[in-house]
């Protein structure tokens, strides 16, 4: 009996020692487990950064315009596929501020001039919408072309008078600037009607005088002003003048008259811009003009649009050398990211013999 007891104490004792161990252990894998998780949240805690507003603000877009080009002027034939340009554009916000930096790549290019460049950089102060403040390098305050972005402009350039009173390859003899250069600029729309949508735009703007990414040369700045009415919706009728000086050049004095049409995919629109002081060619005299008017049209709403331009270039304000084009085309949208666009012309230019021969221009543009 005795032994039988002893036995007995000995098993029970066992089933004890190995329930307790097997409790413990539980409790132990428990803990483990536990404080693995309180260890992985601890380190994800850790590793989660909080972006500043204005990095969460920043936008990357950008835009390419690929193009084939022929013309037949006598002796002088030519066509060509191009790679018009490329552009990638950085936007953001900080505070009240907005910010551009915008680098284009292009093989159209002059004496000197790289192929990738900076085109745009700065800031604008827009608490206000009645009074707004830019500085650094961006278009200039001169017509309603030449803000306009070169995709939705819809030509296979800008106007001839655009570009060579304008700022893109100016007649003064800049570098290619594509209508920019840098400064301060202030601007804003008042008046606001019953509806409140404003009926007065102004802009002034304080340059250099000698296109993008260039010091001032002259000490002497370029001052250009706009002004325009919006009586009614889509319609704006402007002025627009401009004085100041370039280096080696001298004095540059122009006006621009305006008046657009732009609303539910129908744009018509028509400027006329003189310029006083001589240009680079001194021979040519002090003073040029020119004019353009178009129309693009919709076809099929957001698919397909006609268009017609007449413009003309006078770069001595004299009929002997003008350059006038009668161009048509179309607009082909694929989707809003991607375009094909055709245009034909029949030029004029009586700086040539024979001054009538053909231009056809096909581009794909496309943004991302």
């Amino acid at each position: 009996m005795a032994k039988r007891t002893t036995w007995l104490a000995l098993l029970l004792t066992g089933l004890v020692s190995t329930a307790y161990a097997e409790t413990i252990s539980e409790v132990t894998d428990v803990e483990t487990a536990t404080a693995e998780v309180e260890e992985v949240q601890a380190t994800t805690e850790k590793t989660t950064v909080e972006l500043p507003a204005w990095v969460k603000n920043i936008k990357f877009s950008g835009y390419g315009m690929l193009q084939y080009q022929g013309q037949d002027p006598e002796g002088n034939h030519s066509n060509t596929f191009n790679l018009r340009l490329a552009r990638f554009i950085l936007d953001g916000k900080i505070g009240d501020f907005d910010w551009r930096a915008q680098i284009q790549g292009t093989n159209v290019k002059g004496p000197g001039e790289p192929t990738v460049q900076l085109v745009d950089l700065y800031a604008e102060w827009r608490k206000y919408p009645e009074f707004k403040i830019r500085a650094g390098q961006f278009k200039r305050a001169f017509t309603f072309e030449n803000p306009t972005h070169p995709i939705t402009q819809g030509w296979y350039a800008y106007a001839n008078v655009i570009n060579a009173l304008s700022g893109f390859g100016d007649r003064t003899g800049e570098k290619s600037s594509g209508g920019r250069d840098i400064g301060l600029q202030i601007s804003g729309d008042v008046l606001p009607n019953a509806n409140g949508r404003k009926l007065l735009h102004y802009q002034v703007g304080v340059y250099n005088g000698e296109g993008i990414n260039q010091k001032d040369k002259d000490n002497k700045k370029d001052i250009i002003g706009g002004l325009w009415v919006m009586p009614i919706q889509g319609v704006r009728i402007g002025a627009f003048g401009w004085t100041g000086s370039r280096d080696g050049v001298g004095d540059k004095n122009r006006y621009c008259l305006s008046a657009e049409y732009d609303k539910d995919e129908y744009t018509f629109r028509a400027e006329y811009l003189h310029s006083q002081g001589y240009g680079a060619n001194v021979a040519l005299g002090d003073k040029a003009d020119g004019w353009y008017a178009f129309g693009i049209v919709p076809i099929t709403k957001s698919k397909l649009h006609a268009k017609a331009r007449y413009q003309c270039y006078r770069d001595n304000k004299e009929w002997g050398r003008a350059k006038t084009m009668y161009e048509v085309g179309f607009n082909y949208f694929f989707t809003k990211s991607l375009q094909l666009n055709f245009e034909y012309a029949r030029v004029n230019d009586r700086t040539l013999a024979k001054h009538d021969y053909n231009f056809v221009d096909v581009e794909l543009d496309f943004r991302f």
